[in-house]
């Protein structure tokens, strides 16, 4: 009898999945499908300018590790911008501590990020600078209000810059 029970409580535990990926993108009507970007440059030419971690996130699609950045301690005002590009992708004032580990905001700067599906672990919403393609992290829709998005970034895509 207990390994009965024991064996549907498997079964019943396998079978569960969490409600934050539930839904085919967080973002779904701003998919691109495009490749093309503004800055393109070859593989050898990125890891001249980037960091081995920079690299490894940017150009891999890797995760750092959670709670590594040091951007999860900046509280000051201004713009955190793509560290392979400098372009503008989120703004302090959107910045929230998520707990998650990894900086996270909850409304990019329009335009300048870019959207995928990506099918790795589950189907996620995965976030890529919409200038060179370097990849950021993945968006959620666990975030607090006005939009309820969770845009977790890995630190080592961005560069802090801060208000005048």
């Amino acid at each position: 009898m207990k390994i009965k029970i024991g064996i549907a409580l498997l079964v019943l535990f396998a079978s569960c999945k969490g409600t934050s990926q539930e839904k085919e993108m967080a973002t779904d009507t701003k998919v691109e499908n495009t490749k093309e970007f503004s800055v393109q440059k070859t593989n050898a030419e990125w890891k001249k300018e980037l960091t081995d971690a920079e690299y490894y996130v940017l150009r891999e699609a890797a995760t750092e590790n959670p709670f590594s950045s040091e951007l999860l301690k900046i509280k000051k005002k201004g713009t955190y911008v793509c560290a392979a590009c400098a372009t503008p992708l989120f703004k302090s004032q959107t910045k929230f501590d998520s707990g998650t580990g990894w900086p996270s905001f909850y409304q990019e700067i329009e335009g300048n990020v870019g959207y995928e599906i990506d099918n790795t672990y589950g189907v996620r919403t995965e976030e890529h600078c919409a200038t060179c393609g370097g990849h950021l992290g993945h968006v959620f829709e666990d975030g607090p209000e006005p939009t309820g998005l969770r845009h977790c970034i890995n630190g080592v895509a961005l560069k802090f810059v801060p208000a005048e």
